[in-house]
């Protein structure tokens, strides 16, 4: 077996965007004292495989539904290359949700104990998430093909992930983690944003129709502003409630990067060279949420 297409398919550089979600609640979770280091690391690794799973899954449905064609100007897919074949894929999608599905039972056992209510509550939502991870590009009706992607990316790679996670830690509810979450989430929307600007015209020639495509590419633009802005605003708007000090402001160091970022997705036109952007805003995220982090800690 070659390990290459693997590695491909796996997206690795999606990999730090997944973290993020987890360590910014785990972040929230410590700033009030209730961190464990257990939950993080079962957390993580559920996270981890939840997202290769989203890649497999993604690389499969397009490949299938023709968002993967030869005049794609992203980087090659492995099914659609021939690299992987298409039943091979599906093995490989059914495995790591089973992986992803053990590591959250476990990740729910350490965090939660014998509180079946709980368990049960985050058992569904355990469940969604792998649908969810499955059912963007793929099924009758995938709901990435009828721009349904940024919404879900918000719920999942925001509310849930971050709230979810902070809760695992301290079992309790605090509506004020939902500012960090959104920011999260809005970074995430960008991540999404910047791929289906790139993916323009091979995703209306398949019929998926992204926000993107849908509005166009110069109001995807200033949609992406938008998303930056929302993201910073909601992480300020956290800052201002909860009185911090001057070091609670340390995310703002990540804005040089964000308008880097920003400015590509505006000025360039070549859906090959926004490809760097895309790691760009990933790492931006997590630039973002560690220095958030640090902030609120010390």
């Amino acid at each position: 077996m070659q390990i290459k297409p693997w590695i491909s398919a796996f997206r690795l550089r999606t990999l730090p965007l997944a973290l993020s979600v987890i360590a910014m609640g785990s972040f929230l979770a410590a700033a009030h004292g209730q961190f464990r280091w257990s939950v993080w690391w079962l957390a993580a690794l559920t996270t981890l495989l939840l997202q290769i799973l989203s890649n497999l899954a993604n690389d499969y449905g397009d490949s299938i539904h023709g968002a993967d064609r030869g005049d794609r100007k992203g980087p090659s897919r492995a099914v659609q290359s021939g690299q992987i074949t298409p039943s091979t894929m599906k093995r490989a999608m059914i495995v790591t949700a089973l992986l992803s599905f053990v590591s959250g039972l476990a990740l729910l056992w350490i965090a939660l104990g014998s509180e079946l209510k709980l368990l049960l509550i985050f058992l569904a939502l355990g469940v969604l998430c792998i649908l969810a991870a499955i059912g963007y590009t793929n099924g009758k009706r995938p709901y990435g093909y009828a721009g349904l992607g940024d919404i879900s990316v918000l719920i999942f790679f925001g509310l849930v992930g971050v709230g979810g996670s902070y809760f695992l830690h301290t079992q309790t509810i605090d509506w004020a983690v939902v500012l960090p979450a959104l920011s999260v989430g809005f970074f995430s929307v960008g991540v999404l944003n910047v791929n289906n600007i790139r993916d323009i015209e091979s995703d209306k020639a398949a019929g998926k129709y992204s926000i993107p495509v849908r509005i166009g590419r110069s109001k995807a633009v200033i949609y992406h502003w938008l998303l930056l802005t929302a993201g910073l605003f909601c992480g300020a708007m956290y800052v201002l409630q909860n009185a911090g000090g001057y070091s609670s402001w340390l995310f703002l160091v990540s804005l040089p990067l964000f308008w880097k970022v920003g400015r590509g997705v505006q000025t360039i036109e070549d859906p090959m060279q926004l490809d760097p952007f895309l790691k760009m805003m990933a790492l931006s995220t997590m630039l973002f949420v560690i220095t958030f982090g640090i902030g609120i800690l010390i």
